[in-house]
């Protein structure tokens, strides 16, 4: 049975069941190859936020290394804070192991 919250008296189901709000993706996806390139490269999260151009933040870096699944968006902001440190041209494929 769905758990219901009352809201100014009108009561509204909502769906926490498994799968209900969940498409089935993965989102914790293990260490990612950034990781050790970072460490190859002697970089630290804070050499990536500061010499990115964009805004990113310490988690999102954090993030990226874990293997939490990313935005296309963060990816890209990732990849270029990371060329731009290492002053290297890499690829999205490089950093990450998943699409």
């Amino acid at each position: 049975m769905l758990p219901k919250i009352r809201i100014l008296r009108y009561t509204v189901q909502i769906g926490l069941e498994s799968g209900h709000m969940n498409n089935n993706i993965e989102n914790d996806l293990g260490p990612q190859p950034i990781a050790k390139l970072m460490v190859e490269l002697g970089l630290k999260p804070n050499d990536l936020v500061s010499n990115s151009t964009e805004q990113i933040t310490h988690k999102m870096v954090g993030r990226a290394v874990k293997g939490r699944r990313l935005t296309p968006n963060i990816q890209r902001k990732i990849l270029n804070a990371l060329n731009r440190a290492a002053k290297k041209q890499y690829q999205l494929k490089e950093l990450f192991n998943y699409e």
